[in-house]
């Protein structure tokens, strides 16, 4: 079951000039930078109230970001879900017919296992489901 709005991930072109400007947005300033590799982005974390604003720069010309940035420009790029099992929920939500972009789940930024579903089967919108990682994982 999802549980809640996590966060709303933005594409951006420049991640330090965006975080300027949600920080004068928001009245907060991003309580974390991080890089994730395997997706070829850093991300930038803003907490607003019980939600988060993850801003997210291509740091590969060939990243998803980099390649929805091209398309669609500078935006809205997903919404994330915290789920309680990543796993049983990928299970439950493939059996009603979503399609998984990722079948199993992948280790994300803000110490977070994600994995996505396509937005062909969402209403055109990319959604994320995201688990807190605990120690043992």
């Amino acid at each position: 079951m999802l549980k809640k709005v996590e966060h709303i991930g933005i594409a951006v072109k420049d991640l330090k000039a965006s975080n300027l400007l949600f920080e004068a947005l928001l009245g907060v300033p991003h309580y974390k930078t991080e890089a994730v590799a395997s997706e070829g982005v850093t991300t930038s974390f803003f907490d607003v109230g019980t939600h988060k604003i993850e801003l997210l720069e291509a740091t590969q010309p060939n990243s998803p970001i980099a390649k929805f940035i091209a398309k669609k420009g500078e935006g809205v790029h997903h919404i994330a879900f915290e789920v309680e099992n990543l796993e049983v929920e990928l299970a439950r939500l493939k059996a009603e017919g979503f399609e998984l972009i990722h079948e199993t789940p992948k280790e994300g930024a803000d110490n977070k296992r994600i994995a996505f579903l396509h937005p062909k089967t969402t209403n055109g919108v990319l959604i994320e489901l995201c688990q807190e990682r605990s120690n043992k994982d």
